[in-house]
């Protein structure tokens, strides 16, 4: 299998603080795979330097087999790299529809040149729609973000992320603050993003990442403590010891 992202020996230092150590990671084309390990683990610092809001210490990283090291975070969006926050990110007066539009327009390279809102754009609006129709927002669409439940309010940081026709997308704890009966119906969406795009999750809802991924690395301490599929993580003895022996649904 080609790795779409890849990081070799990446290592992050805040002064004498090691936050990443030698990281060596892949993610194959297609992935459904999840990042773990406990609150300190590094998680965080780890994707921020893969979407380029933190520059590595030393090492690499490669998506679709280019160096990115150095790349700024708006090159790594251009070259299909999507991503949501953990902090809502979103406009949260506009309507629903607005948002996930300007992110369509975004990457058609026409959000700056918009005189009216982006959903007025036929072309820009109909993309929208129908992405909002494939997570079940489609009745939502004229709704202020501000006025949906949290959970819907994350299905629109999915929706946008997917209107950039990301190639690798990274959820930051997409089921962070929601609801359990909500964070199934993240799951429900997660299930039918396109099966091309190459999904990692970092995530803290062990149901959640049991259920969605098909391979786990566990990090701690800034490295990777061990990886494969989830029968083999969550019957590793090491990873009960750091880490899922603190989580109720181990």
């Amino acid at each position: 299998m080609s790795a779409v992202l890849e990081t070799r020996s990446l290592c992050k230092r805040f002064g004498a603080l090691t936050v990443a150590e030698n990281i060596d990671f892949r993610l194959e084309a297609g992935a459904r795979h999840a990042l773990i390990g406990p609150n300190g683990a590094g998680k965080t610092t780890f994707v921020n330097m893969l979407t380029g809001r933190l520059a590595p210490s030393s090492g690499r990283i490669l998506l679709g087999g280019n160096d990115i090291t150095e790349s700024r975070q708006a090159a790594r969006v251009k070259r299909g790299l999507g991503r949501t926050f953990q902090i809502n990110t979103l406009f949260r007066n506009l309507p629903v529809l607005d948002n996930v539009a300007l992110g369509i327009a975004e990457r058609s390279g026409v959000a700056g040149s918009l005189w009216r809102p982006a959903s007025a754009y036929g072309a820009i609006r109909d993309e929208a729609m129908e992405l909002l129709a494939t997570l079940g927002l489609a009745d939502d669409a004229a709704i202020p973000v501000l006025d949906l439940p949290y959970g819907k309010q994350r299905l629109v940081e999915i929706a946008i992320a997917l209107g950039l026709k990301p190639k690798v997308l990274l959820l930051d704890e997409p089921a962070a603050g929601v609801p359990s009966t909500e964070s199934e119906r993240i799951l429900r969406v997660l299930d039918t993003l396109p099966a091309d795009i190459a999904i990692l999750i970092i995530e803290h809802d062990m149901d959640l990442v049991f259920r969605f991924a098909r391979r786990i690395t566990v990090l701690v301490q800034g490295e990777v403590l061990v990886e494969g599929p989830p029968a083999e993580i969550s019957g590793n003895r090491r990873v009960h010891e750091v880490y899922l022996g603190e989580q109720h649904h181990a």
